[in-house]
């Protein structure tokens, strides 16, 4: 059939790349629709191609040359390209979405690469400003690819359930809400990174998007608005599902996501809107877990706090969990030691005199682990490692740790958007619209969990604003969220809040060459101290396009400026 010859094809930006190994029948294509929720499904997923052994399918059909309109017959096949649209949040393919999560976080001050005793490969040029649109591109190219593959998967979802004739249709409304979200989802990861991107919104061929362009900013944002707000009017709140179906998208999710979306334009007024409704109107539905330090613990996934998080499983045959606990841990446990804690984060904490969130945030060489002291003083030797520290939130207590322990099937959800991010959205939106006393009731909120004295009336204006940002840090602190934060808020001088901190007179490389006495820092330049040094602008504002989507596109996708 045309689809199936067509499909065999390499899709231009990076939405399908389909690859054939040498020999007849291992060449054949099949669809598995990963996981959902804490179960796992195969089955056909039509929006994306994964090879599995040869002798797994031998007496199976030969399920990649089907025409979608075989496919979508009944409720159950919907269900499985949803999974697959889950699915596709978190791939695991040597884990690239994640590696690109820390990658984030090491673009600013409160991450080193961290492991010295690897070749850090494409993560220098990211984390260093280097400007390698080669290297650097290596990084991202994975990222753009994998959430291009999601996008179709959701675009065949939103295409054809609705041709699906439901006992329920307000089940089928769900399903396409769900996709929609992730949808949404999938293209503000794209654009908070590389801006203005190509949309594909419908099925299409390879061949119909050829020579396909970026649309602008605000094109790439009306999209994604779009989305978010039809899936607000379908989705279902948290508390209507069942326990079975709990981490699914929600109206709540897509509030809150819509709202970030909001604020990263500064549309204030809109943003307000949304988060006053999660706060005030659904109040209730989403709360503040008592201890900050239960917010990443594996026994509280998709607790009160959540309003989105990734799904993982611990089934070691399909890798459905997550692979950051190891990734980001000591090499004197079992990890590999990159995306390490700063000295200069360290200092944030304690300069604030944040002893809660600092003991569940950051573990130094020779702590006690807080939720498992048992083990005894952790160890981080220096010559491994850039920093003395690890993420406490992603550690995984030994009575925890599934084994093998050095593969992604560890159950640890990744917490994607909570409730503490709501709070401090709606005090920086009320900050910035001049209700400064609406700004500090959310903000105390949020120090009050942290056992923080409340920011008094006095503090107001653009004093609170700096102290809702430095809440943000605190509070977020190693959870994706710094880098877009610091690109998108402006100094005193008018100029994006990175510039000052990034740069050859940036506080960071200054702090690491002149104040920081960590020795590991200090001492060990494998990974160089000046990180940050050759910051430049408009350049390090966006991520660097994969060089292989512009040569593929025939150089109709331009590079970001400054590469």
């Amino acid at each position: 059939m045309r689809d199936a010859r067509e499909w065999e094809r390499h899709f231009q930006t990076g939405a399908v790349k389909v690859e054939r190994r040498a020999g007849g029948l291992c060449g054949r294509m099949c669809f598995v629709a990963g996981y959902l929720m804490k179960k796992y499904i195969i089955g056909l997923s039509i929006a994306a191609f994964t090879f599995v052994g040869c002798s797994d399918f031998l007496e199976e059909p030969v399920r990649g040359q089907q025409d979608l309109s075989e496919y979508f017959k009944n409720e159950d096949e919907c269900a499985q390209q949803i999974t697959g649209c889950y699915q596709s949040l978190f791939w695991d393919d040597w884990w690239q979405i994640q590696k690109f999560y820390l990658a984030g976080d090491m673009c600013t001050d409160d991450m080193w690469m961290g492991n010295t005793s690897q070749d850090p490969g494409e993560y220098k040029a990211l984390a260093h400003y280097t400007g390698d649109t080669q290297t650097g591109g290596n990084c991202s190219q994975n990222f753009w690819q994998y959430r291009y593959k999601g996008i179709l998967r959701c675009n065949v979802a939103i295409q054809r359930i609705p041709t699906v004739q439901f006992e329920d249709e307000n089940l089928r409304k769900r399903y396409v809400a769900e996709a929609k979200f992730i949808r949404a989802y999938h293209y503000f990861d794209l654009v908070r990174n590389f801006g203005g991107i190509p949309l594909i919104t419908e099925l299409k061929m390879p061949s119909e998007i050829e020579g396909i362009k970026r649309t602008s900013l605000e094109e790439s944002y009306a999209q994604i608005e779009k989305d978010l707000k039809e899936a607000i009017t379908d989705l279902p709140r948290k508390g209507a599902y069942s326990s079975e179906n709990l981490g699914r998208a929600t109206q709540g999710a897509a509030q809150g996501l819509l709202a970030k979306v909001y604020l990263y334009q500064e549309k204030y007024d809109l943003a307000e809107a949304e988060l006053d409704s999660l706060i005030n109107i659904h109040k209730g539905e989403y709360k503040l877990l008592e201890n900050f330090g239960d917010v990443w613990s594996i026994d509280y996934n998709n607790s009160d706090e959540s309003l989105f998080e990734i799904q993982t499983n611990n089934d070691i045959a399909y890798n459905l969990g997550i692979r950051m606990p190891v990734v980001c841990g000591s090499r004197d446990d079992s990890g590999w030691a990159w995306g390490i804690p700063t000295s200069n984060l360290e200092k944030a904490f304690k300069d604030a005199g944040d002893d809660e969130r600092l003991k569940w945030t950051i573990i130094k060489d020779g702590d006690i682990i807080p939720g498992d002291e048992g083990r005894g003083a952790y160890t981080i030797s220096s010559v491994n490692h850039k920093s003395g520290r690890v993420t406490r939130k992603l550690y995984i207590p030994l009575a925890h740790r599934p084994s093998p322990y050095d593969a992604s099937h560890i159950p640890l959800n990744y917490r994607i958007l909570r409730y503490a991010d709501i709070l401090l959205m709606y005090a920086e939106v009320e900050n910035a619209l001049g209700k400064d006393e609406n700004a500090r009731k959310a903000l105390n909120e949020v120090r009050t969990r942290a056992k923080l004295s409340e920011v008094g009336t006095e503090v107001t204006g653009i004093t609170l604003r700096d102290a809702i940002r430095l809440e943000r840090r605190l509070e977020l602190a190693l959870e994706n969220n710094r880098l877009f934060d610091l690109r998108r808020w402006k100094g005193d001088d008018g100029k994006p809040l990175i510039c000052s901190i990034m740069g050859k007179n940036g506080s960071f490389v200054k702090y690491n060459l002149e104040e920081s006495t960590d020795q590991y820092e200090i001492s060990n330049q494998k990974e160089a101290s000046d990180k940050g040094i050759t910051f430049t602008v408009p350049r390090d504002l966006l991520f660097p396009i994969p060089t292989s989507e512009i040569t593929m596109s025939n150089g109709t996708i331009e590079q970001n400026p400054g590469y």
